[in-house]
């Protein structure tokens, strides 16, 4: 297990390494709760750094699950379901239609950010224009929106964080038919190509930079781009090729 560890495997993806791996000897199975709690106690609850380094959070001291469910006082979303509850055929995207979104920031004066939607299988990127602020209410109208452009069959979940801006996730689940699954909090690798897109959007949208200055076309063309982009994992085809042969099929 520390082996792996020491590979920069997270303790979630050796849990379900070792289920994939050994499906049929439950005894060699164990959460990664467990792991943490294994790894924590061994070490009197502080870990050497030598093996902080390699764990996502970097924490030398573990949080009870308790201040991590709380999201450290910002209180929890209503009704929300966690990404433990979303279907396990999603995480190998070989179906079409599953997204993850968040939110990349502007300058704290502003209040101003862009809405970032990227499906899951093949990449290809939706960005919302969020005029005047990131409230949930400004950010579940511009996402029902933007989704019910979209084809029902392309319409299957969205995977976000638990930020307040989601606080209407449930009027976007009956405006869109899509549910909505929820990260653990702090926890960016589990929308994994949404957090690898944000990345490459700050090349177009610097951090601390007002970007209420973007507008729907801008935002447009920025996504258009992105989607005519090839991509080594597709084989040097781009996201928007990779959609329309997934959606054709």
């Amino acid at each position: 297990m520390r082996l792996r560890l020491t590979d920069d495997w997270s303790p979630e993806q050796i849990s379900s390494w070792l289920r994939r791996s050994f499906p049929d000897e439950p005894h060699l199975w164990i959460s990664h709760e467990a792991i943490y709690r294994h790894l924590y106690i061994s070490t009197r609850h502080a870990l050497p750094s030598a093996l902080t380094s390699h764990l996502r959070s970097r924490r030398p001291v573990r949080m009870s699950r308790l201040a991590r469910k709380s999201g450290h006082g910002r209180g929890r979303l209503r009704n929300m379901v966690s990404i433990h509850d979303r279907p396990a055929h999603v995480e190998d995207r070989r179906e079409v239609g599953h997204w993850e979104g968040d939110l990349i920031i502007g300058s704290t004066s502003t209040r101003s950010a862009i809405g970032t939607l990227v499906e899951r299988t093949s990449g290809f990127l939706m960005l919302l224009h969020l005029p005047g602020d990131h409230t949930a209410l400004t950010v579940s109208t511009a996402m029902i929106k933007a989704m019910n452009t979209l084809p029902e069959q392309l319409r299957l979940s969205v995977t976000w964080d638990q930020g307040r801006e989601m606080a209407k996730h449930q009027e976007v689940t009956m405006a869109t038919g899509m549910p909505i699954y929820f990260c653990d909090p702090h926890s960016p690798w589990q929308r994994g190509s949404n957090e690898n897109t944000n990345g490459l959007l700050r090349q177009y949208f610097p951090k601390s930079t007002d970007l209420s200055f973007h507008g729907p076309g801008i935002l447009d063309n920025v996504a258009a781009e992105l989607n005519a982009r090839p991509r080594k994992r597709h084989g040097y085809r781009t996201p928007a090729e990779v959609l329309t042969e997934l959606f054709s099929n």
